[in-house]
């Protein structure tokens, strides 16, 4: 991808509705984005850090627009936004989609547990259930549904901005 590329006005559009998805996904589910059990649907978004590094930048921003509205204030707007920003930069590099979604499940597990130790909750019990919440989403309906979505190269191509999906499908 090159530098024009990124900045021009589809691409960043693309990239500002990513980021405006991401939080009114968790906005939406209100109290279960936050907290030691928390259900963030909008995480199923992070893979499209393998398909695309820019993405990463949306996903960042979006994570972090999110946590400003979280009930746990500057600790989730810092360690949340590290979180995200420790799973999907390294993403797009990894070469298998089912490796790189247990990337969030780790970063979420072990800095958003670090982050509910330092609000009170136990870092075990906060781990534990935050990283089986990413394995949920991301792991299960996250990879599934963007399995389906290689299936039609052009989403990938023209919804996504992707060809990694199709240079790494082998030919039928």
């Amino acid at each position: 991808m090159q530098k024009n590329e990124i900045f021009n006005t589809k691409n960043m559009v693309r990239l500002a509705l990513v980021a405006a998805i991401y939080v009114a996904l968790t906005l939406l589910i209100g109290s279960l984005g936050y907290g030691p059990i928390q259900f963030r649907v909008s995480e199923a978004l992070v893979l499209l850090a393998f398909y695309r590094k820019d993405y990463s930048a949306a996903l960042i921003i979006g994570c972090f627009i999110a946590n400003l509205f979280s009930p746990f204030g500057l600790y989730d707007i810092v360690f949340g936004t590290l979180a995200t920003a420790v799973a999907v930069i390294p993403m797009y590099y990894m070469k298998n989609i089912y490796i790189a979604s247990l990337l969030p499940v780790v970063s979420n597990g072990l800095i958003v547990g670090f982050e509910q130790k330092l609000c009170g909750e136990p870092f075990w019990f906060s781990a534990g259930t935050v990283a089986l919440s990413e394995v949920i989403i991301i792991c299960i309906i996250g990879t599934a549904l963007f399995k389906l979505l290689e299936r039609n190269g052009f989403l990938m191509k023209n919804l996504i901005g992707s060809t990694k999906a199709q240079k790494n499908k082998k030919p039928a």
